[in-house]
């Protein structure tokens, strides 16, 4: 079930003016880029042997570890488990910026580890 408020608003205590609001919008290419990287990344990654047979092994292949990735990600990155009351948008962010905390925990880390994945948080060459 969804988490959090079912509008958009501005002007609470998160987002006083609009200016606060499209800067906070600044902050989702800093987890998208890697995560479109990796998974554009993903079949050339795959062509180096071991590579695809960990992915082959691990999970079934490279279309389902991505379509695993891209699950997770819709299904937690956007629940508005990061909403404190506040503002939409921040509770949205939050809940993205939650999701790419957790990375190491989830079971295809390794294999964007394996892509050269440094962090979300850094250098998007």
């Amino acid at each position: 079930s969804w988490v959090g408020l079912s509008v958009i608003h501005l002007g609470d205590r998160d987002v006083p003016n609009a200016l606060i609001f499209i800067d906070k919008y600044t902050q989702i290419p800093r987890f998208l880029n890697p995560l479109v990287k990796f998974l554009q990344d993903l079949p050339e990654l795959c062509d180096d042997d071991r590579v695809g047979s960990y992915v082959m092994e691990q999970f079934g292949s490279p279309e389902k570890l991505k379509m695993s990735v891209l699950a997770d990600y819709f299904k937690h990155g956007f629940d508005g488990s990061g909403d404190d009351g506040g503002s939409c948008i921040d509770g949205r962010l939050t809940s993205s910026w939650n999701w790419t905390s957790r990375l190491a925990k989830k079971s295809y880390y390794h294999a964007f580890m394996l892509s050269g994945f440094q962090g979300f948080d850094g250098d998007f060459r």
